[in-house]
């Protein structure tokens, strides 16, 4: 197949664009690099993947790149850590809001004219965000309360733009909602501003990368936002690829929406405790917990039964192996001035 992926120089499309290539598809990705400016990535020369540097609001340029391709990823989000949905709590349901509106404009027009079969958006476990069943099975974002944030209200907005789309121009659709994406690439965003953290400031407020720059830069103790018994499922970005590219594949798939996420659950305590003994050994382990955001989401528990039964996909890389290639990145990005 070939797919055009919009934002394709995220942290979670980085991963999708390497799955896709891997198992022989080609890719036209689209970004204009507004968040974290140019990237380079290891598959630029691949001969099989066309980067365009645009914005994925342009309508017109869409439509210039997507009516040679098989289906389209609507990628292209603003997204950030938690205190992203504070500070810009409009800007970010507005543009968002136009990307999506844009993509599906296009594909609509190109599915019209013949060879475009699918778009696929990612959504977000946030559209879960005032659910009270746990694990959260697919469905339960329409019974359950809307989101309280403007970012977990519009990627529920997202899924909206699916049916809509499918009912007036009967465009087929597969929504995925990715839960904690953990992985290396991700770096300072452009728009960041830093947060005091103790001792520490940091521009990211994503839970991984920041607990361990805290480490690596020595705090001690540790600072977490919250009491810690926040409950997430770190997913790996190699993993959610695998999910995202299966849904694109399978014909199982079609007009459905799964939770892509690994099944383990694992406390912000234990994760802060796991990270603090890769990098300190047995250093004694002492932390203190700062007062947590507003859309801090206590409990993120999905069901993953529906993708392992219909497409066959499991995530399968632990925690500690994902650290165990994260923390020396981070590492590495400290020295580079890139984190």
């Amino acid at each position: 197949m070939k797919i055009l992926v919009t934002g394709s120089s995220g942290f979670i499309s980085g991963y999708l664009v390497e799955e896709l290539l891997r198992h022989g598809h080609a890719v036209v990705g689209v970004d204009n690099w507004s968040k974290y400016g140019p990237v380079e990535k290891s598959y630029d020369n691949n001969p099989r993947y066309q980067f365009v540097r645009g914005d994925a609001k342009d309508v017109n340029l869409l439509k210039e790149l997507v009516p040679d391709c098989d289906q389209m990823v609507a990628g292209a989000a603003v997204i950030g850590g938690i205190s992203l949905f504070h500070e810009y709590a409009y800007d970010l349901m507005a543009e968002n809001e136009r990307l999506m509106a844009a993509a599906f404009d296009a594909a609509i027009w190109a599915f019209a004219r013949g060879r475009l079969k699918k778009i696929n958006v990612i959504s977000s476990s946030m559209v879960y965000e005032s659910t009270t069943v746990f694990p959260t099975p697919e469905g339960e974002e329409r019974r359950s309360p809307p989101p309280h944030s403007t970012y977990g209200f519009q990627k529920l907005a997202c899924e909206y733009f699916a049916q809509g789309a499918w009912e007036q121009y009967q465009l087929p659709y597969t929504i995925m909602r990715p839960f904690n994406c953990i992985g290396i690439g991700e770096r300072r965003a452009l728009a960041d501003k830093e947060i005091a953290s103790g001792n520490v400031k940091l521009a990211m407020s994503h839970v991984v990368p920041d607990l361990v720059q805290k480490v690596l830069k020595g705090q001690d103790p540790l600072h977490i936002l919250g009491d810690g018994r926040q409950i997430r499922h770190y997913t790996y970005g190699g993993d959610l690829a695998v999910g995202i590219r299966l849904c694109m594949e399978r014909p199982e798939a079609l007009n459905e929406d799964f939770n892509l996420s690994t099944g383990v659950s694992t406390t912000v305590l234990d994760l802060a405790q796991m990270i603090w003994s890769k990098i300190n050994g047995t250093k004694p382990w002492r932390y203190v917990s700062d007062q947590g955001f507003k859309y801090d989401v206590q409990k993120r528990i999905p069901s993953v039964e529906k993708a392992k039964k219909m497409l066959g996909f499991e995530a399968t890389t632990g925690l500690e192996t994902a650290l165990d290639e994260i923390i020396p990145w981070i590492k590495s990005q400290i020295v580079l001035g890139g984190i």
